[in-house]
């Protein structure tokens, strides 16, 4: 079993200073969570400031948690929902015209439960362009998702899926192929 007393945050896993993730804290809290909903463009500043890659147009609800900016790219045109969480640990990546809606869940590190000192580790997370995260949806590290794949509401997705697809469930399975109406 794991001995907590043991475990170690390997170096520079936070990928920045610990005064610099204070800073961001205080400034989430009191700047982006406080700021009006139509403020698209102050949070997409905020973000920016401490590192984030983030394209032209993103719209992020005042209530996203981001654990550290500077580890999540977002391309243009993008939506994140309310309540959405990237647990960004490690890298998140996001592409354009990719919805995530609200409650999803992108967490980018877990812990080695098989050794004693539980160390943690992270794996970078890819969702690919013009996909959509229904409400809900938990991606686990190291998961790409395909282009224009959409998973639905409630779905776990712990292994890559590939692109064009609908899928669904936990874990989330290929339901269908998506289709586009011009």
């Amino acid at each position: 079993m794991q001995k907590l007393n043991k475990f170690k945050l390997p170096k520079n896993f936070r990928g920045r200073s610990a005064l610099v993730v204070q800073l961001w804290w205080f400034t989430d809290f009191f700047f982006f969570k406080l700021s009006p909903q139509i403020m698209y463009g102050w949070r997409r500043y905020l973000l920016r400031l401490f590192g984030a890659k983030i394209g032209k147009n993103v719209i992020i609800r005042p209530n996203v948690i981001i654990t550290y900016p500077w580890k999540v790219t977002i391309g243009d045109y993008s939506w994140i929902g309310d309540n959405v969480e990237l647990y960004s640990l490690g890298e998140i990546e996001i592409g354009s015209n990719v919805v995530i809606s609200q409650k999803s869940y992108l967490c980018a590190a877990s812990h080695d439960y098989d050794k004693e000192d539980f160390p943690i580790w992270s794996k970078k997370i890819t969702i690919e362009d013009e996909c959509w995260l229904a409400t809900d949806v938990y991606v686990a590290p190291g998961v790409t998702i395909g282009k224009g794949t959409i998973i639905g509401a409630r779905s776990s997705v712990f292994k890559d899926l590939p692109s064009g697809k609908i899928c669904m469930g936990s874990p989330a399975k290929v339901i269908k192929d998506r289709t586009i109406e011009k």
